[in-house]
């Protein structure tokens, strides 16, 4: 992780992730805006998406949560596929808080059989951790959105009775939410990443 004061790393955060407290505002506060405070948002969004670079993206990627978590967000925009195996390995990884959310709304986006491995392999590992609370509801939820859009069953193990899932929020008092909530939080992620996605493509971008 990056921690020295780069000046063209400063700039780029302001530009980034920082603006308008962008990197705030990538949180469930994004279902709160009005339909003309998304658009905005989702306007802005899609022009840095179309804006910053890849070489500027795994720069993020290498420095804190505020800008992993922007950097994961504008990927998922792009529909930069390429970044797949360095957020599944970050994800695996969990080195900083906050961050891994974002990772799983790219890979729910990106929406492949590869995505689905790579959520799954952190299920595997952080379900058998219930003294940690990271981001296993946000895999989950990403699992099984990628289950109800492509018909598949990769997240059944995981719920199985007494199985994974059940064992880990057995420790989690707060996390006593029905999986299918998960998912659908998800899936208006996954819809706010396309609704983002058109405007950029609007704008003439791939």
């Amino acid at each position: 992780m990056r921690t020295d004061r780069d000046p063209n790393l400063d700039a780029l955060r302001r530009r980034y992730v920082a603006v308008d407290r962008r990197y705030l505002r990538l949180n469930y506060g994004i279902f709160r805006l009005s339909e003309r405070e998304r658009r905005r948002f989702a306007r802005k969004l899609a022009k840095a998406s179309a804006t910053i670079t890849r070489r500027e993206l795994h720069l993020l990627l290498d420095c804190g949560w505020r800008e992993r978590k922007t950097a994961a967000w504008l990927i998922a925009i792009a529909g930069h596929t390429e970044f797949r195996p360095r957020l599944g390995e970050l994800l695996l990884a969990s080195e900083v808080c906050y961050a891994g959310h974002a990772y799983c709304i790219a890979l729910a986006t990106f929406g492949t059989s590869a995505d689905a491995e790579l959520l799954a392999a952190y299920l595997d590992r952080y379900l058998a951790r219930p003294d940690l609370d990271y981001d296993q509801s946000s895999a989950l939820g990403a699992l099984l959105h990628l289950d109800v859009t492509h018909g598949t069953n990769r997240a059944a193990p995981f719920l199985a009775p007494d199985g994974p899932w059940h064992q880990w929020t057995r420790s989690q008092a707060h996390r006593q939410v029905e999986p299918a909530e998960w998912e659908e939080t998800m899936a208006r992620y996954c819809a706010f990443v396309q609704e983002c996605g058109q405007y950029r493509t609007a704008n003439g971008v791939g």
